[in-house]
């Protein structure tokens, strides 16, 4: 161990450094050298972006807290998820994986008080499914089960079977045949989120994590399409279509001012966003035109 921080292991291989961190970066891996999460990111800061969660008029009061989000976190921080970079790096992620969060759970449209960004996790699944998102294109591979409705849940709620079928696949969690879970267990609502943050839709792309924290070397097709690294390429990959390459269009901003907003909460100052071509996606094309996205 180390004196001034006694959970940190250390061993080198091949010339390499690897660490563990406790219980919260528990597999030896070169990104639990780094600070973790629970380092900078603390109940306080967590409670200052969320801070209506828990009024009256909220949809999911009592269910999103601080240890359900560290205890998620800690499966995927020896994947490099808040714990890439140095620590302005580490924090300007977790702004941008919660700027999506926040948004896609707000209830603080029109004059909301403390300003609409002011109301992230104030749902922790789709008020009135308009369908059951059951795809029997995928019936021999997530087939739906009877009486399962697969509509949106989770801190970047989830839709469709296979999108069920394969995160319950990556948490060991039976997700096909009960959707369910994830709207009652808020550990589990932000794995699922994490799981999308860090896994890329198809092979070849990046993951949302790794347009974002600079893993992502962009190809000659990319640059044509105006995709570049930054937080504009994560809502291109998370919804495509849904909100990119239509010019400033609400939907994609409103997403953009969730992740300045905790920019500024978090001490790092919105400037760090980037300019408009990295921090939006008004001008991308979609990665994956015409597929059934979250906002769909």
């Amino acid at each position: 161990g180390d004196d001034r921080n006694p959970k940190l292991q250390v061993k080198y291989k091949r010339g390499k450094k690897y660490c563990t961190q406790g219980w919260e970066c528990n597999n030896w891996s070169i990104y639990c050298c780094n600070l973790t999460i629970s380092d900078y990111f603390q109940t306080y800061h967590f409670e200052n972006l969320f801070s209506k969660r828990n009024t009256p008029v909220a949809h999911a009061v009592g269910f999103w807290d601080y240890h359900s989000f560290i205890n998620a976190a800690a499966l995927f921080e020896p994947q490099g998820f808040g714990t890439t970079g140095n620590k302005t790096m580490q924090m300007m992620e977790i702004a941008a994986f919660l700027g999506h969060v926040g948004s896609k759970t707000s209830c603080g449209y029109g004059v909301a008080t403390g300003g609409p960004t002011a109301w992230g996790l104030c749902y922790n699944h789709e008020m009135s499914p308009s369908q059951t998102y059951c795809d029997d294109y995928y019936k021999l591979t997530y087939p739906c089960t009877p009486g399962a409705e697969y509509y949106g849940r989770g801190a970047i709620p989830i839709y469709w079977n296979y999108n069920y079928g394969a995160a319950g696949e990556a948490l060991k969690v039976n997700l096909l045949d009960h959707p369910e879970y994830i709207e009652q267990n808020a550990t589990l609502a932000f794995q699922a989120a994490i799981w999308k943050w860090m896994t890329p839709v198809k092979k070849a792309q990046p993951s949302a994590h790794d347009a974002f924290v600079g893993n992502w070397k962009p190809t000659k097709n990319d640059t044509m399409g105006n995709r570049v690294p930054g937080f504009g390429a994560t809502m291109n990959i998370l919804y495509g279509e849904g909100v990119c390459g239509q010019g400033d269009v609400d939907s994609m901003n409103n997403i953009a001012s969730h992740f300045l907003f905790y920019l500024d909460l978090l001490g790092v100052g919105r400037d760090k966003g980037g300019t408009h071509d990295v921090l939006t996606c008004a001008e991308q094309r979609p990665f994956n035109p015409n597929t059934k996205t979250a906002s769909s």
